[in-house]
């Protein structure tokens, strides 16, 4: 490498015209070559940021996506859970129109009872509570009060 350099400076350059065109003709290549470079680095640089605001704003918006496809997952199990609800309220108002599951019910709940009647406390098994209780008797007493019907009906 030192060699060449060391040839290089004996080589002297001719000072004609020919020369100087030659030499301004590389120089304006040259700096052609640059401006295209730099005007390609841009064009890549430019490129390459939308590129990235893009995929950026694309992983935003699945994360989006993912917290919405949670949400609603989650407001369909309220809702049937409220529709559950619903219908179970339903069926107690129904229960509550009765007359007959009324009495019944304030006799069980104060042990209130009839003329001539005896009242029996027996406690539940497995520990239910008073809810599934109300509920365990007011199926009975419907079940009663239909099978009621069809002997009066009779």
């Amino acid at each position: 490498m030192g060699k060449k350099k060391k040839d290089m400076e004996k080589v002297a350059a001719l000072d004609n015209e020919y020369t100087k065109e030659q030499y301004a003709e590389f120089q304006k290549q040259q700096k052609q070559l640059i401006f295209r470079r730099r005007r390609l680095a841009v064009v890549f640089l430019v490129a390459f940021v939308i590129f990235i605001v893009s995929g950026v704003q694309l992983m935003k918006d699945y994360q989006q996506l993912n917290a919405f496809k949670k949400q609603q997952t989650e407001a369909v199990a309220e809702s049937a859970e409220a529709d559950k609800k619903l219908k179970r309220l339903e069926q107690d108002v129904a229960l509550l129109r009765d007359e007959d599951y009324v009495a019944k019910l304030a006799r069980s709940r104060y042990f209130v009872s009839k003329e001539g009647e005896q009242i029996y406390n027996i406690p539940e098994l497995g520990g239910t509570t008073s809810s599934s209780n109300e509920q365990k008797s007011s199926e009975e007493s419907q079940s009663q009060s239909h099978s009621s019907d069809k002997k009066s009906g009779e």
